[in-house]
């Protein structure tokens, strides 16, 4: 070795020393395995540091490892897991052979942690202060509810008394989640573990907690971020770990890796980025994409069906909530719209601005206070259920959160055999083979019929939930947040199927999203809510192009991009 290594040498390791002082997480040699589910390790020899002071990303697609990784250092890997480290140290504490003991008294003072599903992390028998404050039950009461209202405010929760009274079904979902981010900074700890902590968040909502995590960090603070937009990693993040298979593949500052990548895996993440850019339907019919995939024409009667008569049609539709404190909520206000056949019609907006509750009423599960929905072609919203029934198969709906709408004690089997059976004639075999079928057109195997919902990855279970959607070949899709807990690569999967789709057979769909690069890809027309009202509507081109309302202007101000890299 010569004299300027044997240097350099000496610099890295009093550099790696710095590190290890420094960091608020040191992890090497971490492997998790299922032996009962698989002998291949779901997490691989994964090393990594989160430094004092620094956003350290990890990315990849479902069931990557992203998440398995971050509940392991947490003592939180799950039943029938197997896990080993060589090193696993949380503020200089070695935590490699920790008892539950241990990390009991890790979680929450120490480590905070935002769960990926808000829906089932928050416990539904008790109200959101209670739960908030749960990491506070050892303090006083007054300090207790006023540090709880105190994190529900840096949380971006508004009315952070009248919230705290609530249960979590009377919250939305971004309102869901910005309680469990509130949950996670409660105590104060000084490392926050965030497991898609902006997946049900509308970008300005979305952009005030990545502020907040953000100063989080700059306060001292180590924070690791799971998530699969790329955007909000170019804006947040420090450094950036590329997971694929569970292992670690590629590691560099943020700038680096999003800017320069050097493995093929990371550069089809940075392509699958759903925008403006990868509409499929600016070409014509029999042209080739850039890849030399040939587009199919649109199928004639899909054509002739968007010229017809509206599909759906929603006049004035009102509908009045009655609040705790304020005494009544307008949640929506005289909404109108129309959707064709064939047609996809983007619903965008702030959490609360009315989007789920106007979805909920064309579904026919929320009842209106005036106004009209006018549904293949009668008038939907006054029909009694008995009348609506024969027509249920024809309007299906994939939620924000599949494992809070599927049986838990079922299989994905049983979840997709009972849509069939309800709506076809098939027999035991062919309903089988059709739910192969439904699977494959969202991109799983046979491998997950045996599995429940809980041992799936949150991108597995959202497309085992537009499988069964598509079950009973609907007309219309009531679609709300349906990409939202997907990676990109699988996302653009499924909003290709979803576009392919709409080309061949007609199938109308809402698409209810606040990812505002997701609707521009697959709507042709969009909606901007808030407080209740529609304030813009348009082609998606003239709306995201030339908007009109300064609210519309506002969300697409907040809208983070790759340009934001740090």
């Amino acid at each position: 070795m010569t004299t300027s290594e044997t240097r350099s040498s000496a610099r890295g390791e009093v550099l790696a020393k710095r590190v290890a002082q420094e960091a608020v997480l040191s992890v090497r040699g971490l492997t998790v395995a299922f032996p009962g589910v698989s002998e291949t390790p779901v997490v691989d020899d994964v090393s990594f540091d989160v430094p004092r002071g620094r956003v350290v990303a990890l990315v990849g697609q479902s069931g990557s490892g992203k998440s398995v990784t971050a509940r392991s250092l947490i003592g939180l890997a799950g039943e029938g897991s197997r896990v080993s480290v060589d090193t696993l140290r949380i503020e200089g504490e070695d935590l490699a052979q920790a008892d539950e003991a241990q990390w009991r008294a890790v979680r929450g003072a120490r480590v905070g942690f935002v769960l990926q599903d808000a829906l089932t992390s928050l416990d539904p028998l008790r109200t959101v202060g209670r739960e908030v404050g749960e990491a506070l039950r050892e303090r006083d009461r007054a300090v207790r509810d006023e540090r709880t209202h105190a994190a529900l405010v840096e949380a971006g929760v508004p009315d952070p008394e009248e919230r705290a009274a609530q249960y979590p079904h009377q919250l939305s979902g971004g309102l869901r989640q910005r309680a469990l981010i509130a949950s996670a900074i409660v105590d104060d700890p000084p490392f926050v573990i965030a497991d898609e902590p902006t997946t049900a968040l509308d970008v300005t909502v979305q952009q005030r907690i990545l502020d907040l995590l953000r100063g989080l960090a700059d306060s001292g603070r180590g924070i690791l971020l799971i998530t699969h937009d790329l955007a909000v990693v170019a804006q947040l993040a420090d450094r950036v770990h590329v997971m694929h298979r569970g292992r670690i593949i590629e590691s560099g500052s943020a700038r680096d890796v999003l800017r320069t990548p050097k493995e093929d895996y990371t550069k089809r993440l940075l392509r699958a980025i759903p925008s403006v850019h990868t509409r499929g339907d600016r070409l014509l019919p029999g042209e080739r994409d850039e890849a030399g995939k040939r587009r199919d024409p649109i199928d004639p009667l899909a054509a002739t069906l968007r010229r017809a008569v509206p599909l759906l049609r929603v006049s004035d539709a009102s509908v009045t909530f009655r609040a705790r404190r304020r005494g009544r909520r307008v949640a929506l206000d005289r909404v109108g719209l129309e959707l064709h056949p064939g047609e996809t019609l983007g619903i965008v907006g702030e959490s609360g601005s009315g989007k789920s509750t106007l979805g909920r009423a064309i579904l026919g599960l929320q009842g209106l206070d005036g106004g009209r929905i006018d549904l293949f072609g009668e008038e939907w919203s006054a029909l009694p259920e008995k009348r609506r029934r024969p027509h249920r198969r024809r309007i299906q709906t994939i939620s924000q959160d599949p494992l809070g709408t599927f049986d838990p004690r079922l299989a994905v089997a049983r979840l997709l055999d009972q849509p069939l059976r309800l709506w076809t004639t098939l027999g035991r075999e062919e309903r089988r083979q059709e739910a192969l079928r439904l699977l494959g057109l969202v991109g799983l195997d046979a491998t997950v019929l045996d599995q429940r919902p809980q041992r799936l990855s949150g991108g597995q279970r959202q497309r085992v939930a537009i499988a069964q959607a598509l079950a009973s070949s609907p007309d219309l899709i009531i679609a709300d947040e349906p990409v939202s807990a997907l990676d990109v690569l699988t996302q653009a999967q499924v909003l290709d199927l979803l576009v392919d789709l709409r080309r061949r057979t007609g199938l109308a769909m809402l698409f209810i999203s606040h990812d505002l690069g997701v609707v521009h890809h697959l709507s042709d027309r969009i909606a901007v809510m808030t407080d209740g009202a529609i304030v813009e509507t348009g082609p998606v081109d003239d709306v995201f192009f030339r908007p009109q309302h300064p609210y519309t202007q506002r969300l697409l101000e907040a809208v983070p991009t790759l340009e934001g890299i740090r």
